[in-house]
This record gives C-alpha cells, structure tokens and sequence, in this order.
C-alpha cells in the first residue's frame, strides 16, 4: 500500500467524523446556517431593500424576503455582471458559473470566497466517504479521468466566468494533478466529438481507476474506446474501481453501462449544480445522497402537488417527509435568497437526511392534467426493459395532443441499444408500470381520454446529432425526460 493510500485513508476518516458531527445535528446546523447568511446579507443591497437589519427570526425572513427564480434576481444579478460590488454578497464574486436559461438567456451564477470550497470539497469528501466505508484506497495511485467542460475562461468586468465544471477544474488539488487526465490542452477543445477522440486516443493505454462524468457522455467515451480496441473497459481498465456521475439518473443506462464495462464496478452519484453542490453519495449501502446542511446552504421545500398554489406551505428541514416530491429552495453564501432551482428531491432518509433528485419542476408532461414527471418515466423504462431483456441508450417523453387520427397519447422517443422482440408489449408494459405510479394518468386511460404511449424509435446517435444541433453537445448539458410541448419532439423528428 502506498503513503497516498495509507494518507486518503487517514483522511478519510477525519472528514467522515466531521460529516458525522453535523448530520446528526441538522435543525441546530440549519439554524447556524441561516444565522451566518443573515448576519452577511446586511451588508448587500439586497439585505437594504429587504430589511435584513430587522430580520431577527426565520419568520422575518419569510415575511421580507419572496421565493424567486433567476428571473426574479436578476436585476441584482446584472449589477454584480456590471462590476457593482455588495450587492447580493459583500464584495465581488471570484467567478461566473454561466449556464443556458430559459426566458433570460444565459444566466450568470455567481461563485464566491464563501461559496467555492463548497464545490470544490464537496466530490472530494464524496470519495473520502467512499474510502471510509469501504476501506478502499488503491485507486489513488492510478489515473483519473473528468469528462467536464473546457477551463478556459473568460472575463467581464474583471470576473472570470465559463462552465462550472471548467471553473472547478482550476482547483483540483496539487496530489491529484499527476493523476489526472486528459491533458489541459485536450480539455480546453471545443468541438466535443474531437476532444472524446482525444481523450480516447490519451486513455486507451493508461491505468484508468476512476472514471467521471454525465452517463450519456461517458457511455459514449466507453463505445469510442470499444471502436478503437474492440476491448470491453475492464479489459482496457482492469483497475477501475468507481464511476462518479451527476446531473442524471444513472439507473437507465446501468445495464448498458455493465456490458460495455464488462463487470459490475462501484459508483458514486454527485448532486452538483452552478447554484450549490448540494448533496453526494455518501454509502454504498443506503439510498439516496447526503444533503449537503452546513456548506452555507439554508434550504426550504415545498411540496410538489402544491408548489403552484397562491399561497404554498413552506418546509423546513425538520419537517420533510419521506417518500414526498418536493421543490427545493435555497438562500446560499454566493448570494443567492429564496431561490427556486427548479429541481425536485425526495427524502430516502432523515437520520442523516439523505436524497434523490426526481425531476425539474419545469420538466413535467402535464398537457392533459396527468403531471407525470421524471422518476415516474425513469422507474417505468428501466423497470420494462429488464423483464424485456431491452437496453436503451437515451429517450425523451412528449404530449401528441392532436394525433391524425384515434385519442391523444403520450410519444416515447427512445434511441435502442437493443430493442424489444414485441414494440406493443414493450409500450404496453411502460403504460402499465406508469399508471401504477400516477393516478392521474390511470384515471386519464380508464375514462378513454388517452391511448396507450407510442414509442417512436430514433436512429442511432439521434439524441447527439440533435443536441449538437441546438449547440448542447457534451460537458455537463443532458436531455430533458420530460416536455409539457412539441419543440423538442418535433427536433427529435428531423433525425428520424
């Protein structure tokens, strides 16, 4: 065993004390939390115009202070890109996570002195909790890989900004550098099918122990060096012991995944996002990933089902459920109040409080009042095509509200890695297994107001010809589950 093994193991277990120590404090952590922000929010504009001075209580806060998306801050948010200083943070920002918008264009996350270690520390102690639990530690000597976006960045008014996996890239820690690939220069490429060939072409040969990245892109990383060796993974990488991913469900392409790897490996789930690294997987035993309560983070929910109401009833972390979809807000260190992310989470545990993303608010196909979102589409394919015997590579569900002929439906594209021996059985099963789940699509089926899905098949490599297409190929951008519309369906009809 070498000193860096023996050294991450001793590591390991002081930061496993220390996550400890809070987890099981979370109310009292929580309110420290809220205290600290509080105490720092005085001294912006945005604690100014919201009375931060008079805010003693978590009650004030909510009076004062209202729950809002990027929209909504970012009239604060264009006088910190100006250059103005103290406005939602004392100080200036280091960096701009930039990341695509929806109504306002790209949207500007900003990453402070405070709120920086929490990215950066946060997929460290992932693999230090790993190594804890499970008393791992030699794939610290081999090499790593971070499929992520370019570090090159730019500047705006004497703040850097790029993607925030570009961004955290300029802080991997000096005793991992040798170990990690590929090289900058790779990473910095643009085009993204030219840099996976360059990655391919620098790993092949290499003594790969941890791989990490977006599901969708990784496995595209595995069938280029497929394509070039005609090797499964482990026989290029006999060492791999974790894949690390985020940003998507990774149990749709598990089984994908375990035939191009060739054997079963551990992983490790990330819960990373440009407004906070918010949770990770913190036990290979226990579902779901620890959230993330004293990184300067003060969170609040709001069930799903009621999150459109007029007046909402808001959740502390003490008074989650589990098993309930709620959609996270949270007032940050970075300067972010209130803020709807847009994501929704379920509670898998409350002692520690652990969680999974089930989809985005804004990703949900509702277009006849079914409101099925993404865990529900995810549980159902994956659950479908294992009795099936079916593989898929990537899919996307959309509303065909007004069909040629016969009832509306729902439209399944999927893009097959090994498709189903009986179409209708399959689609068949997937309305089964989705009516079990949503209530509101049974009633919808029973009363004879929708038909059984229709799978549309897309050709290989569709998905990623259509998110080269709107300029999303690669990094950290992913498919949409769920569209409430056509756009992206009518996208996808192009490929096909």
């Amino acid at each position: 065993m070498s000193l860096k093994s023996i050294a991450a193991k001793l590591f390991a277990k002081y930061i496993s004390h220390q996550m400890q120590g809070w987890s099981s404090r979370p109310e009292e952590t929580q309110l420290k939390v809220f205290n600290m922000l509080i105490q720092e929010g005085r001294k912006t504009r945005f604690g100014e115009d919201h009375h931060f001075d008079t805010i003693k209580d978590y009650k004030d806060f909510f009076d004062k202070v209202p729950i809002q998306d990027y929209e909504g801050l970012k009239p604060y948010v264009d006088r910190v890109v100006d250059g103005e200083q103290d406005v939602l943070w004392p100080g200036k920002p280091l960096y701009f996570a930039k990341t695509s918008g929806t109504t306002s264009g790209s949207k500007f996350i900003p990453l402070t002195k405070d709120s920086l270690p929490n990215h950066t520390n946060a997929a460290r102690n992932a693999i230090l909790s790993y190594i804890a639990e499970t008393g791992h530690s030699s794939f610290v000597d081999g090499k790593m890989i971070f499929l992520q976006g370019s570090p090159e960045l730019k500047e705006k008014n004497g703040i850097h900004f790029g993607r925030l996996s570009g961004i955290v890239a300029h802080f991997v820690p000096n005793y991992l550098q040798k170990n990690r690939l590929p090289s900058w220069e790779t990473n910095s490429l643009d085009d993204w099918n030219e840099k996976i060939d360059a990655i391919v072409e620098e790993t092949y040969d290499q003594d790969m122990t941890i791989i990490s990245g977006i599901p969708s892109w990784v496995q595209t990383y595995f069938e280029r060096l497929h394509q070039k060796t005609d090797k499964t993974i482990a026989e290029l990488f006999p060492n791999l012991q974790l894949f690390i991913y985020g940003g998507v469900n990774y149990e749709p392409y598990r089984s994908k995944f375990e035939n191009l790897i060739g054997v079963s490996v551990d992983s490790i789930e990330l819960y990373p996002a440009s407004e906070g690294f918010f949770a990770f997987q913190d036990s290979q035993k226990e579902e779901g990933m620890l959230l993330q309560l004293d990184s300067g983070m003060f969170y609040e929910f709001i069930k799903t089902d009621e999150f459109f109401d007029e007046t909402p009833k808001i959740h502390s972390i003490g008074e989650v459920e589990i098993g309930v979809n709620y959609v996270m807000v949270v007032s940050t260190n970075a300067g972010l109040w209130r803020y709807n992310v847009g994501d929704t989470v379920m509670f898998t545990n409350t002692k520690p409080y652990r969680l999974k993303v089930s989809g985005r608010i804004k990703h949900f196909t509702s277009a006849f009042g079914e409101h099925v979102i993404a865990q529900e589409v995810e549980q159902s394919i994956i659950k479908a095509s294992e009795e099936f015997d079916v593989q898929i590579n990537e899919f996307t569900v959309a509303p065909q509200i007004n069909p040629k002929e016969g009832l509306p439906y729902h439209e399944w594209f999927i893009e097959f890695e090994k498709e189903p021996d009986d179409f209708k059985a399959f689609a068949q099963r997937i309305d089964d297994l989705l009516q079990e789940q949503n209530s509101y699509y049974k009633d919808l089926k029973k009363g004879n107001m929708l038909k059984t899905l229709v799978i549309t098949k897309v050709p290989k490599n569709g998905f990623q010809k259509y998110m080269k297409s709107v300029g999303k190929l690669g990094g950290q951008n992913k498919v949409a589950r769920l569209s409430n519309d056509r756009t992206l369906a009518k996208e996808l009809e192009k490929q096909i």
